[in-house]
């Protein structure tokens, strides 16, 4: 029994085996099917998710471009979330951004462009974010973030629209020192140097002027098409002339001995006659003279007195040292100044934009050297002898390089001091055979081999050896030195008219012509003797100033720029971008007389 019982509940296990295998076979056919289902499911799920975003993106994008910027700034943040099926989160960032920016909600336009760059770091429009965001911040007048930004945008087309940008939000500038800044920063970029040089135009300064003409140069610009506005000129009945010189009253005593100061009362005494015929003209110059006693603390106080704000013009303290408290005092009341009428010295300028030379300076003058005797000199060989002064230095290293501009052949130069001047003798005139008189008929230096000697010195050690020298050789040598060389007498003119030497002679005056003659009868009606170099100078100088009063108003600075101012006894005035006389007359001895080179 029980094995039949066992029998059967094998019997019944087997079928229920059979069953079960047959069970399991069909959950496996299920189980795959399942599998199948949701992998198409799961497909299909994400097909449908990807279509709802193009949906909801298109949707967005179509109420961007109908201008409905609120609607689309809705429409558009859904999409700014991350969703691995999501594939519009820049630009839904991007489109963000613009449709804050229509809206001007421009700090939200700001942020969320940043947060775009932020987050995907990588992205292929990262130039179009950074465009709309350099438009901001220069609509914001954040200037320099807005530069710096745009350095990094590479693609041309939208390079070429931010120099549009650029360009108006530049026009918008009327500080001349933001953009000078902006152009430190950012020497090379076009727009600012535009802008600096439009901002310069409208701003009159002798300072602005001057940079005004250096932009122009460098770029070839025409500088009319800057400086826009013409400045009214400022004329008055009366203009006040500040005179700080050094009189040293306490030292004058009523003897006729020639006085520790004498130079300077020359001076003066040359511009109080200028300023009685600038009267006669009608143009009334009062001068104000204050004694500085060449004394610093003196100036100091000077600087204080409030009839000093209101004048036209300050001329003075002479010294260079005594120089920084009036300079300040220009600069802080805008008055033009020349510190010393008859200096050459451009250190005198002191960094003051109304500070100007009334005479070339020692760089003009060797500039102007070298192109006369380029032009003048038979053969384009030349020597150069400087003295150990500062200013000889600058006047041999301007001729110099400007002779080597143009063309000539700088075959030696040599710095002299008082030890070493007897080797000019020796470089110039060692002689190497003689004739049956014992004269010399050739030398070390042969005969005819050199066309110019340039004398950058007006100490009579070092041109005195350099003339007889060339005396001596009896050749074609042209010999360029300086007017100083004819008011010390050391040297006889008969000599000078013999080597032909020429000489810079920026206070050259006929003194046969009318003016002189006039000047000279004036002057000795009035002081009893004839005038000194110092007198004609100060009122050579007083005279031209009054006349750029006359024609240009208080602020002439301008107009010295623009044009030549004839001169009454000199060549003139003419003030170049280095703010000193750019006429530099060249004077030859003929006959006995000093006349102009150009004369015949």
């Amino acid at each position: 029994m029980k094995k039949l019982v066992n029998g059967q509940r094998s019997t019944v296990n087997g079928q229920q085996s059979t069953v079960n295998r047959q069970w399991t076979v069909d959950s496996g056919l299920w189980t795959a099917t399942k599998f199948v289902i949701s992998i198409l499911f799961i497909c299909s799920s994400f097909y449908a998710t990807s279509q709802d975003y193009k949906k909801q993106y298109k949707h967005a994008k179509d109420l961007f471009e109908e201008g409905k910027f609120s609607d689309a700034l809705d429409a558009f943040r859904p999409l700014m979330m991350y969703d691995r099926n999501n594939p519009y989160p820049e630009y839904a960032g991007f489109y963000t951004a613009l449709s804050a920016q229509r809206l001007g909600f421009i700090t939200l336009a700001k942020e969320t462009l940043l947060q775009t760059k932020k987050i995907y770091p990588a992205w292929d429009q990262l130039d179009e974010v950074n465009y709309w965001l350099v438009k901001i911040y220069l609509d914001q007048r954040e200037y320099f973030r807005a530069l710096t930004l745009a350095r990094d945008i590479k693609n041309q087309t939208i390079t070429k629209e931010l120099e549009m940008l650029k360009r108006s939000a530049f026009s918008k500038i009327d500080d001349v020192e933001t953009l000078k800044m902006l152009h430190e920063e950012n020497p090379a970029d076009f727009e600012v140097l535009r802008a600096l040089a439009v901002t310069l135009g409208k701003n009159f300064t002798p300072e602005n002027d001057q940079l005004l003409d250096s932009l122009t140069k460098m770029f070839g610009w025409n500088k009319k098409d800057f400086a826009v506005e013409d400045h009214a000129p400022v004329f008055k009945e009366k203009y006040k002339v500040a005179l700080l010189l050094p009189f040293r009253v306490n030292s004058l005593d009523p003897t006729p001995s020639i006085k520790r100061s004498q130079f300077v009362i020359d001076l003066y005494q040359g511009m109080k006659l200028a300023a009685d015929s600038l009267l006669f003209e009608g143009t009334q110059i009062d001068l104000l003279a204050y004694d500085t006693d060449h004394d610093l603390e003196i100036i100091k106080k000077l600087v204080k007195e409030p009839e000093l704000k209101t004048t036209d013009l300050i001329v003075g303290p002479l010294f260079q040292e005594d120089t920084k408290w009036v300079n300040n005092l220009a600069v802080a009341n805008q008055i033009n100044m020349v510190a010393n009428p008859v200096s050459s010295n451009i250190d005198l300028l002191n960094q003051n934009p109304y500070s100007f030379l009334f005479q070339p300076s020692h760089a003009t003058l060797g500039r102007a050297s070298a192109e006369i005797t380029a032009k003048r000199a038979s053969k384009k060989s030349c020597f150069v002898f400087y003295g150990d002064s500062p200013k000889d230095s600058i006047l041999a290293w301007s001729f110099i390089r400007q002779a080597n501009k143009l063309g000539l052949k700088i075959r030696y130069v040599e710095e002299v001091h008082a030890e070493n001047s007897a080797d000019i003798l020796a470089t110039l005139a060692t002689p190497t055979d003689y004739d049956e008189w014992k004269n010399p008929k050739q030398f070390k230096l042969k005969l005819d081999s050199l066309g110019s000697i340039f004398v950058a010195s007006d100490d009579p050690l070092i041109y005195t050896k350099v003339i007889n020298s060339v005396e001596t050789r009896g050749d074609s040598i042209l010999v360029i030195g300086q007017e100083s060389w004819l008011e010390d007498g050391t040297v006889n003119f008969t000599k000078l008219e013999k080597i032909k030497s020429i000489f810079a002679a920026p206070n050259y005056s006929s003194v046969t012509s009318s003016p002189y003659l006039q000047f000279r009868k004036k002057y000795l009606h009035k002081h009893g003797l004839l005038p000194s170099a110092y007198a004609e100078k100060g009122f050579e100088f007083t005279m031209m100033m009054g006349h750029a009063f006359k024609k240009y108003g208080a602020h002439f600075q301008e107009g010295l720029t623009k044009e030549k101012l004839n001169g009454v006894l000199s060549g003139g005035y003419q003030m170049q971008d280095t703010r000193d006389n750019g006429v530099v007359p060249f004077v030859i001895f003929r006959k006995g007389l000093l006349v102009p080179v150009s004369q015949p």
